[in-house]
């Protein structure tokens, strides 16, 4: 596996939602529903080789692309602060490629910072997915929030 197919796999690995998940560049692609797949997607969004959010695209398997969405890494987490003297303000989170390598640029994410970014892309994933098969842990956080 390459680096972000190792992090792609540490943000969707837990998914109750995204089923048959395959690791593919820097891509992850996976099953919603019975027509309905997903493509989870590190992207740059201005800045060569500066992958500063996660695109996910939901594909009608027969009609093609139904939606998609991008989460900025500064929108989940913020402008972190990190201990070095360059950056005393925070960093805007980002993975960069280097001379052929890549990997997260001074700011290098917890357990909790993988599991606020699987949170945000499930949340989204929950609009396409059939009601039908909604995960009991779902249904039963349902029943309590009413």
């Amino acid at each position: 596996m390459n680096f972000f197919e190792q992090e792609l796999k540490k943000i969707m690995d837990g998914s109750v939602i995204l089923k048959n998940q395959k690791y593919v560049g820097r891509s992850c692609y996976g099953v919603i529903g019975e027509d309905l797949r997903a493509r989870i997607e590190f992207v740059t969004l201005g800045t060569c080789d500066h992958y500063a959010g996660i695109k996910t695209t939901i594909i009608n398997r027969k009609e093609g692309v139904v939606d998609s969405m991008v989460l900025r890494f500064t929108d989940i987490w913020g402008k972190p602060k990190v201990n070095n003297p360059n950056f005393r303000d925070g960093v805007n989170p980002h993975i960069w490629t280097n001379n052929g390598k890549s990997e997260w640029y001074v700011f290098y994410p917890a357990l909790k910072d993988y599991q606020k970014i699987a949170c945000s892309v499930e949340n989204y994933l929950t609009v396409f997915q059939d009601m039908d098969i909604v995960p009991a842990r779902q249904e039963n956080a349902m029943q309590i929030g009413t």
